[in-house]
């Protein structure tokens, strides 16, 4: 009778212990998912959302770039499409919206305001040894 109440007993440790592995397991999903999310879903949402604010922001007479690596300057700007010239005989062509990879103009502004920048030079302090003398 007595190795009954073991064996009893050794079953209600082995479903309490079952349980407390499945929550465990639960716990590292989650974690892999949150992981997920910080590492590969919010940077790939915030690169997007920068390409769309850079093509919105695309005015008449912008220098760009398209993803299939045509230089040119916008003539018009349409809804969901641009009107760019191109070469020395001035070929336009209607491209959209979606194939804009770089605007130089915008890039060689900001540029521009790097470097024009003033640094701020650092004051030497004096030394309490240089301030005594």
């Amino acid at each position: 009778m007595n190795f009954n109440l073991l064996a009893g007993n050794a079953s209600q440790n082995a479903s309490n212990s079952s349980s407390g592995g499945s929550v465990l397991l639960i716990v590292y999903i989650v974690i892999i998912v949150a992981a997920m999310y910080f590492f590969m879903i919010r940077p790939n949402k915030k690169k997007q959302k920068k390409e769309e604010e850079m093509r919105n922001s695309i005015e008449v007479g912008n220098e760009i770039i398209t993803i299939g690596g045509i230089f040119g300057r916008i003539v018009a700007v349409k809804e969901d499409s641009f009107v760019i010239e191109t070469g020395p005989e001035r070929a336009k062509l209607r491209i959209s919206k979606w194939s804009i990879q770089e605007n130089l103009t915008a890039k060689a502004s900001a540029e521009t305001k790097e470097t024009i920048k003033p640094k701020k030079e650092k004051k030497k302090k004096k030394s309490k040894i240089e301030g005594e003398e």
